[in-house]
């Protein structure tokens, strides 16, 4: 069998940390098994649906690497959802209900008072010829429920294990709305059917919803896929995450700087017993990929814990992979001797720029002890300079200050700098160079 999978987001926002976790392990599933990725615009809801949107999640995921294989809209596949629906008007399984959504609530509160379960009654069933025409004349419009079978629907969850629904307790789903709109359900199952998806990887919000996918895939003639749904990743308070309150989009954490392996590094990890480490690629995290490693455990989302593997990866990164990058912040004579020398300090990339003026200059000086730095300046070395010139000028100054610790480093890094801390100097001072550390050390801005 041929693995095919579906990241299927709606372009109504952007994508937040949750939805990158869903897509990153649709991917990886789908690379572990040799298979094919799919990007499919679930955009039928044309009211709060963008090409905005749609083109920023395209760009998320082009950012984190997750290319796709194929990609389609919803929005110019309603031929085929309507070819299903008649099907399934045929076969007596599509049937239509009158009911105002007023006439709905108060059927839903009045089983609510009598202790029963809120479950729809199907009078679409039992409309006659009469009320009909007079729904009709009212100017009302139909929506369409799918017909279920009132059993037990059953199926082996590749993170749930043995998994069922009990559709006797469930109302029968509308498919198409009063204005002839499609509902998520049908245009989904057509696509999966079409598209031939194998598996279907999403959040554990969508057990109870399989059920009558199930049915809908079997009542199309189709085998249903496999499934399996994951717990939904929450922040680190366990609140739930949501493109509409904007929480943690991934726009927002690549305007930090954060590196798009570190995001992947962390997300293809929460919710397993695999420790959380930073991979460089994503070929490391498809060779060790197992979805059945993936707990029913609730994961939670730590921006300090991705903050921590955003540092780490970016202490990792050579010179040629970030030239082009720090160009891009106006650092275009940024070397690789510069590079070596501050990246270990960077919390994010676009922090190197704060420490280029320390090398090139200007910069003012902090003098705190103007005596102490001209004893210094007296034994600065002659050039030229390289790793070994800290420590041989130190020792020097040592020597002639009868200094030591910090109140012989701290002045120095203060003078050299205008920082209390920062990149060892050992790596900058060859930078500096003579003729700025000299200037610094006498005060001036240089």
């Amino acid at each position: 069998m041929t693995v095919i999978v579906r990241f299927a987001p709606s372009p109504t926002g952007l994508l937040h940390v949750g939805n990158a976790r869903v897509a990153l392990i649709n991917w990886l599933f789908a690379k572990a098994h040799g298979g094919y990725f799919m990007l499919r615009y679930d955009d039928t809801d044309q009211a709060r649906s963008t090409e905005e949107f749609a083109e920023a999640i395209g760009a998320d995921l082009s950012w984190l690497g997750l290319v796709w294989d194929k990609k389609a809209w919803q929005s110019k596949r309603l031929d085929q959802y309507a070819a299903a629906a008649d099907k399934l008007k045929a076969d007596g399984r599509l049937y239509a209900c009158w009911e105002t959504p007023d006439e709905l609530d108060f059927k839903r509160k009045r089983q609510l008072a009598r202790g029963l379960p809120p479950v729809y009654d199907r009078s679409g069933l039992h409309v006659s010829a009469a009320d009909r025409a007079k729904y009709e004349a009212e100017g009302r419009q139909p929506h369409w429920r799918f017909k279920l079978e009132h059993k037990d629907v059953r199926w082996d969850d590749l993170t749930r294990g043995d998994s069922h629904v009990n559709c006797t307790s469930l109302s029968d789903p509308v498919l198409i709305r009063g204005d002839g709109t499609y509902l998520y359900t049908l245009p989904s199952v057509v696509d999966d059917i079409e598209f031939e998806v194998s598996h279907i990887i999403r959040g554990e919000d969508h057990v109870t919803n399989s059920a009558p996918q199930i049915q809908l895939f079997q009542a199309l003639g189709a085998v249903p896929p496999a499934f399996a749904h994951l717990p939904l990743l929450t922040d680190i308070s366990g609140a739930g995450l949501s493109k509409r309150l904007g929480s943690r989009s991934l726009a927002d954490l690549r305007e930090q700087g954060i590196e798009a392996m570190a995001v992947n590094s962390l997300l293809a990890k929460l919710g397993t017993s695999d420790a959380i480490e930073i991979r460089s690629s994503l070929d490391q995290l498809v060779d060790e990929f197992d979805i059945g490693h993936f707990s029913r455990a609730t994961p939670k989302f730590d921006p300090n814990e991705l903050a921590h593997l955003n540092a780490k990866l970016l202490h990792t990164l050579p010179f040629s992979q970030v030239a082009p990058r720090l160009a891009a912040l106006g650092l275009e004579q940024a070397d690789e001797a510069f590079w070596d020398a501050v990246k270990a300090n960077l919390a994010g990339i676009g922090d190197a720029a704060q420490w280029w003026p320390v090398v090139a200059g200007p910069i003012t000086p902090v003098v705190e002890d103007g005596a102490f730095l001209a004893q210094a300046a007296a034994v600065l070395p002659e050039g030229p300079w390289d790793h070994a010139t800290w420590g041989a000028w130190t020792n020097a100054v040592k020597q002639a200050s009868g200094r030591k610790g910090r109140e012989l480093f701290h002045p120095l890094r203060l003078a050299l700098t205008g920082r209390e801390n920062g990149p060892e100097l050992k790596l900058l001072l060859p930078l500096i160079g003579r003729d700025k550390a000299s200037a610094r050390l006498s005060g001036q801005i240089a």
